[in-house]
């Protein structure tokens, strides 16, 4: 059986996580909509109903494993939402929107995460906290600085420029059409080019750098 202080652990992290990604794809769904492309409500994906969102690789297995493993940060992702190009407003530039949305709410979020992180060391360096709320405090307090860290990880993760990352759909929406052809072909090839990269630790030598200097600033 998994003790409470296991419990506890598990829950700091893996409630961050969940709502992060599910609220990416949602981003996703609510701007495709903006944009003249209903197909994300039609399917139900537009909500904040975890059941309808959760990969069971992408959403359990990577991060459960990335966790037993002591992993220096988690990852992983829910079901991406359908959208069609064709009925967005603006074709391409729109499908670089609705890419842009993803990784701007996990910005949102670790913002968010960040001033409940710093309003509560702040309650109880000014006594508003008193030390006899420490069984609840300390959890929050990690859990706040956790989402911090995960949406970071999230949003950086996914702008790095490989489709089907939304990085890699940005650049296929901005880029002149040849261009962002030769990009687009490389998405057959994009999740060997992400497992490669965590494979090689290359991942780890691009991501570590950047979010130390973004934690620096959100939690400082």
């Amino acid at each position: 059986m998994l003790g409470l202080h296991k419990i506890v652990q598990i829950g700091i992290y893996f409630l961050p996580l969940l709502v992060g990604v599910i609220l990416h794809e949602v981003a996703h769904g609510w701007a495709a909509e903006r944009l003249g492309d209903p197909t994300a409500r039609l399917a139900g994906r537009i909500s904040l109903n975890p059941l309808v969102h959760i990969d069971p690789f992408g959403t359990i297995i990577l991060p459960l494993v990335l966790f037993m493993f002591n992993s220096p940060f988690l990852f992983g992702w829910a079901k991406p939402v359908p959208v069609r190009q064709e009925l967005l407003c603006g074709g391409r530039k729109g499908m670089a929107k609705v890419a842009l949305t993803g990784p701007l709410t996990n910005l949102a979020l670790a913002a968010a995460s960040s001033l409940i992180y710093h309003f509560l060391i702040w309650s109880l360096k000014n006594g508003y906290i008193g030390h006899g709320s420490m069984w609840w405090f300390e959890p929050v307090v990690a859990m706040a600085g956790t989402s911090v860290a995960i949406n970071l990880v999230l949003m950086i993760v996914n702008l790095v420029p490989v489709p089907p990352l939304d990085g890699g759909r940005i650049l296929v929406g901005i880029l002149p059409e040849p261009m962002a052809l030769a990009v687009a072909r490389l998405e057959r090839f994009g999740m060997l080019i992400i497992v490669l990269l965590i494979v090689t630790n290359a991942w780890s030598l691009v991501l570590t750098p950047i979010l130390n200097i973004l934690m620096g600033f959100f939690l400082g």
